[in-house]
């Protein structure tokens, strides 16, 4: 995953994933435009083993990260990855992935439990949080989010992604997320992740505290 190279600023092509427009209005007389991103909506998934209470996390390298720790001036040639090594780019994230096939929500939501995170769930045990809006100032996708419980007998030889994605499974105790959320950060972590965390302490976490 930290294996990184090789790696320059280049202009954007046709892409299947983001398309970059800008919207022009009218707003009490006043003529404005706004550059936005058009991309996939989404879903992303709470998953906790009951079996050992740890929360399941994925961990990858993250490119829009990566570059944001990169100062200005270095940006422009190709980036020193000894200055800048890989680890910068590394997230902590909820399972999740885009909705890019016509199919149910749900459906997809179950599927990335198994790429990503190996456990072969069931639909009827995925338990819709809410659907909310992200990255507002520029996309505005929805990303739907879940809630699922597992067990370590639901674990697969599945995980760790698809194709040429490179993820890592990692876990953590109900101790060990308060004290994350505790820290001062920044954290390399989203804020829809910040908020399936808070939302598990407040309706789910006292029942394994235990």
């Amino acid at each position: 995953m930290e294996d990184l190279e090789q790696v320059y600023v280049s202009p954007l092509p046709d892409s299947p994933y983001v398309k970059p427009f800008r919207l022009n209005y009218t707003q009490n007389g006043k003529q404005k435009s706004w550059d936005l991103l058009e991309v996939h909506n989404s879903v992303a998934i709470i998953v906790f083993n009951v079996t050992r209470k740890v929360m399941i996390f994925v961990k990858q390298f993250r490119p829009a990260i990566y570059y944001n720790s990169v100062h200005p001036e270095d940006r422009n040639d190709f980036i020193d990855t000894k200055k800048y090594p890989a680890s910068l780019g590394i997230a902590l994230e909820m399972c999740a992935g885009i909705i890019d096939k016509d199919k149910p929500t749900i459906e997809i939501a179950k599927e990335e439990v198994l790429e990503e995170c190996g456990y072969n769930v069931e639909v009827e045990n995925l338990q819709k949080i809410m659907s909310y809006r992200s990255g507002v100032g520029v996309q505005g996708s929805l990303q739907t989010l879940y809630y699922c419980e597992v067990t370590d007998d639901m674990k697969t030889e599945q995980g760790g992604g698809v194709d040429d994605e490179i993820i890592e499974v990692v876990e953590m105790t109900i101790p060990q997320i308060e004290k994350m959320l505790n820290s001062e950060g920044p954290l390399a972590s989203p804020p829809s992740c910040l908020f399936s965390l808070m939302w598990f302490l407040h309706n789910k976490a006292d029942k394994y505290r235990k």
